[in-house]
């Protein structure tokens, strides 16, 4: 079955992701029609795929030839064409940043849930080859992860280039993302956070490092207190100018070392993983897996002509916000922060 999609916001992925998952799946996706703000791209995209540029999201919401909405980018949009798409029953595949206001985060899930709508959100670390490798290692071979180490250094751009916009919103999506993929890797909630920030400029908002550490251990059993659990520490920086080449590639660190009970793994994502036990060390390259724009887009298909009802990933996002909203009172307050026995975009966190 050809699901007939339109297309909302192009972005940043569009070329490099988004549009050749869609040739390589185009049994699977009929594109009937783009929305973005920029005319002469939409037209451009358009034209690449044989289709039409339309003039707004509720228009291309309201169609009766769409069956789907695939959001690549917010644009100025924010989640108002999700909710589009709820109020005319079209499922929605979303590569956005959802709202990390609490308020509207609940809101929006409200909608989503009463429309009855499939809706999955992209969450490309989980999908990424070397992640769903590692999670079949830790399966077989390399057992229960203990310590995770996640860094992602963020290059500022520099000279003639335009830096995109940052803020503390914006550091806290990019946090959002990592936190999401420790859970997942982790199999399991964190219960507490705790988290510094250094500020660019003293009294400024935006930060060049923050770093947070997420404790998982259960809160009921016999060794309840911080530490005897898995523990992960995240840490993002943007101190690196972009114009420093030489520097910027310099001993970059592992996107994720996971030190496990019987061995030890580092993937640098999309698909290279490196990892270590009693025999000695194993190198996997995954080049030849499906690239993570079709995988993704291949389990939005699924979920879509699926007789069940499918909710992917928004709850986990909404959790991974929770989460980092917690690490901001503990920045702010210089405390550990206790998480929800069940974290969920509901509860607010308690010390």
């Amino acid at each position: 079955m050809r699901l007939r999609v339109g297309i909302v916001g192009l972005g940043t992925q569009w070329e490099s992701r988004h549009l050749p998952a869609l040739r390589a799946l185009a049994d699977r996706f009929e594109v009937r029609g783009i929305c973005e703000q920029v005319a002469h791209l939409a037209k451009r995209a358009a034209q690449e795929l044989g289709t039409v540029p339309v003039d707004g999201f509720r228009a291309l919401a309201a169609r009766d030839d769409i069956d789907a909405i695939l959001y690549f980018a917010d644009q100025w949009y924010g989640a108002t064409p999700i909710l589009a798409a709820c109020d005319h029953g079209k499922a929605v595949y979303s590569a956005i940043s959802l709202p990390l206001a609490p308020d509207e985060a609940r809101r929006l899930r409200q909608r989503v849930e009463e429309s009855g709508i499939a809706f999955m959100a992209e969450l490309p670390r989980r999908h990424a080859p070397a992640t769903q490798r590692l999670k079949e290692l830790i399966a077989t071979r390399l057992g229960r992860p203990r310590l995770l180490f996640c860094h992602r250094r963020v290059p500022l751009s520099g000279g003639a280039a335009a830096a995109p916009p940052r803020d503390r919103t914006s550091e806290a999506r990019d946090l959002m993302e990592l936190v999401d993929w420790c859970r997942y890797v982790a199999g399991a909630e964190p219960t507490s956070v705790v988290s510094v920030r250094h500020a660019e400029t003293p009294g400024a908002e935006t930060d060049d490092y923050q770093m947070m550490s997420l404790d998982f251990t259960p809160s009921a059993g016999p060794h309840p207190a911080p530490g005897n659990g898995v523990l992960a520490q995240i840490s993002c920086g943007y101190y690196m100018p972009r114009q420093w080449d030489e520097a910027v590639g310099f001993r970059p660190p592992a996107a994720l070392q996971v030190a496990c009970d019987n061995g030890i793994a580092f993937i640098d994502l999309p698909a290279n993983l490196v990892w270590f036990d009693a025999v000695g060390r194993h190198h996997e390259s995954l080049e030849s897996d499906r690239p993570v724009g079709e995988q993704m887009l291949m389990q939005f298909h699924r979920k879509v002509t699926s007789l069940l009802r499918a909710m992917s990933g928004l709850d986990d996002t909404l959790v991974a916000m929770q989460i980092v909203q917690a690490a901001a009172t503990s920045q702010a307050e210089g405390r550990r922060v206790r998480l929800p026995t069940a974290p969920g975009i509901t509860a607010a966190p308690t010390s």
